[in-house]
């Protein structure tokens, strides 16, 4: 699986929408950072920095249908030894261990990270691409 969302975690739950069954939505968003891409469990590529970071997205809602973050995560805690370990990837879960993984991406630019370094999302906006319904 490429970058996406979890087929059993979101995508059946908002298609369950469709006939009429509600979901209850996660109650945070937490997310995770790989080197690679993390697969369609969330769990392949995981960065040695293990912290789930909680990302909030505020009282606002959707904009032609992109949601952007109010609040992006940091992580400070490389261990030492865990140079030159290149970030490209992340995956977002409903809490921060434990949980079910939502979805992940693949960052706009990757990030080498040191002992001590400190990496920060500058962004972190969801995007839904609409189909198109010809009548």
């Amino acid at each position: 699986m490429g970058a996406g969302v979890s087929g059993a975690n979101v995508a059946d739950n908002w298609l369950k929408v469709l006939s009429g069954t509600t979901f209850t939505a996660p109650a945070g968003v937490h997310i995770k950072l790989h080197t690679g891409n993390p697969g369609s469990a969330g769990t392949a590529n995981a960065s040695v920095e293990t912290a789930r970071k909680q990302v909030d997205w505020g009282a606002g809602t959707p904009s032609g249908q992109i949601l952007t973050a109010s609040s992006v995560p940091s992580w400070t805690a490389w261990p030492v030894g865990a140079d030159a370990e290149n970030i490209q990837y992340i995956s977002a879960w409903s809490a921060g261990s434990g949980g079910n993984f939502l979805f992940s991406g693949q960052l706009s630019v990757a990030k080498t990270v040191n002992t001590n370094d400190t990496l920060t999302l500058s962004t972190l906006t969801v995007a839904i691409n609409s189909a198109s319904v010809a009548s």
